[in-house]
């Protein structure tokens, strides 16, 4: 069992009390224990050390009597002083999973998603689950629901064993339904200069057949390892990021590989995971390429 941490970064807004609560949840389902953190990024150097201590954090202080917070066996508080964007990434080396809300205080209030939210999704090296905003409507956090469904977005074409492992635990622990959304283009053309000639002789059925066979291929494995999770699988010729959306409105929770693709300033997220955390209606989990497994080989997967 992974004895590491739900790591959950608040500051005192009622999107991290959002968040604070999924990650009490999290903690329960896996029996792990739960550290709730809190960066000041202009501290004094006593209050610093003071945070470091558990003591003097007001927001901490709040939290502490928080009843949900209070309900688990193992809990603990931790505030760090430093640059956010710099720190909470790095939390993500030291939990099994990183919980935020989508937004912070920073910024303009009207974004539907913080930079930091962003920064996390794209460089922790643990799953990040981001929690939407009270506002975005959708699913009720951190409470029982009859019709549990879990939402795996999978690019057939791409390798993505660590999403794919972690939605089908996560349905696992909630004894949720599997919904499998998988999304492609037709007809594949060819550029300009070659006057949008269809880029192969297939039918788009014989295309979406294959395609069907490299999804059932990629599940297989998984479903082996979880034979009572329900598995409903939607292949669609539609864009992926719209159909994970819509789904968002009646799931627990969404899973996305992160696919992040390098940049000169960094590490920006694929476009798919990007949509769906700026639009879903419910928590979203976005889970490294290269992630742990849940079985056999290597510490489990969260």
């Amino acid at each position: 069992m992974d004895t590491r941490p739900i790591i959950v970064g608040v500051d005192g807004t009622v999107d991290s009390e959002r968040a604070l609560h999924w990650a009490v949840e999290a903690a329960r389902l896996r029996s792990a224990p739960l550290q709730v953190v809190h960066i000041r990024p202009y501290a004094t150097s006593s209050r610093a050390a003071a945070a470091e201590e558990g003591t003097g954090d007001p927001v901490l202080d709040a939290l502490r009597a928080d009843p949900a917070a209070q309900s688990l066996a193992e809990v603990e508080f931790r505030g760090l002083s430093g640059l956010t964007e710099a720190l909470l990434p790095a939390l993500g080396d030291e939990g099994q999973l990183l919980v935020l809300g989508s937004r912070g205080r920073g910024g303009f209030a009207g974004l539907l998603l913080g930079s930091n939210g962003l920064a996390c999704a794209a460089r922790a090296a643990c799953p990040v689950v981001v929690v939407p905003r009270p506002d975005r409507g959708g699913g009720r956090v951190g409470a029982d629901r009859d019709g549990r469904q879990v939402t795996l977005g999978v690019e057939v074409s791409a390798e993505e064993p660590g999403a794919i492992g972690f939605a089908f635990a996560e349905a696992s622990r909630r004894g949720a339904r599997l919904k499998v959304v998988s999304g492609y283009t037709w007809p594949m053309l060819l550029p300009d200069s070659f006057e949008y000639v269809a880029a192969h002789e297939t039918t788009q059925q014989e295309h979406e057949d294959a395609l069907g066979i490299q999804l059932v291929d990629a599940l297989a494995p998984h479903r082996a390892r979880h034979p009572a999770v329900d598995v409903e699988v939607q292949l669609r010729n539609a864009d992926a990021a719209g159909q994970l959306v819509e789904a968002s409105h009646a799931s627990d929770l969404v899973v996305v590989a992160r696919h992040a693709r390098r940049r000169p300033v960094g590490r920006r997220l694929g476009s798919v995971a990007h949509a769906v955390l700026l639009h879903a209606l419910c928590p979203v989990a976005v889970v490294p390429d290269i992630a742990r497994t849940d079985g056999g080989q290597g510490p489990p997967i969260v």
